[in-house]
Parts: C-alpha cells; sequence; structure tokens
C-alpha cells in the first residue's frame, strides 16, 4: 500500500471513528447484528422516537454501514459488513477489561 494510500486510509478510520463517537448509533449497530429491522421496531427496543431513528439510519446508510430493503410499506435495515459490529464488540471488550482493571486498583 502507497503511502498516499495509507493516509487516506487514516482519514477514512478517523472520520468512521468520529461517526461512531454516538451511543445511539453504536446502540443500533449492536441491535442489527441480531437481526434486520424496520424503523419503527428499532424506536420501540431503543425507546427513541422514530425520526430520531430515521436521522441515525440515513447519516449510517450514507456511510455504507447499514443496508435497507423495501418490504411493502415498511424499509428494514442490516448491517452491511458484520466486521463493523466484530470491531465495536472487540472496542468494548477493550474498555470492559480496562473497567476492570481500574476497579481492582482501587479495590486492591
Amino acid at each position: 500500500m502507497s503511502n498516499d494510500s495509507s493516509k487516506e486510509l487514516y482519514e477514512l478510520h478517523a472520520d468512521f471513528c468520529k461517526f461512531m463517537g454516538n451511543a445511539k448509533r453504536i446502540e443500533m449497530l449492536f441491535i442489527l447484528g441480531e437481526e434486520e429491522r424496520c424503523v419503527d421496531d428499532l424506536a420501540h427496543k431503543m425507546d427513541v422516537p422514530i425520526p430520531n431513528v430515521s436521522q441515525h439510519l440515513a447519516i449510517m446508510r450514507d456511510k455504507g454501514i447499514v443496508e435497507s430493503r423495501r418490504a411493502g410499506t415498511k424499509v428494514y435495515y442490516r448491517l452491511s459488513n458484520p466486521k463493523t459490529l466484530q470491531a465495536c464488540i472487540l472496542m468494548r471488550e477493550a474498555m470492559i477489561e480496562r473497567m476492570e482493571q481500574c476497579v481492582a486498583k482501587v479495590g486492591g
């Protein structure tokens, strides 16, 4: 990979990390990792207004994180690439380990 390609990849990575710096989008990622869902289902499961969910899904679709399909009047969303969720799971595991280390230092 050329130096220019590496720089571009770092920029894309940073942009993705900024995009994922939203707790609701991370929650949606985990929910959609279970199964595809329509906006109404996501809004109900998350206890968030439908327009808010739709706005996040539009951003996620623009970034290529989710794909959609229409079935009658409903639009169903699913993850475009399961590796995105795997990366978030790995980050969560690292944060849990860090929290456990902090608790051990305070308690020990």
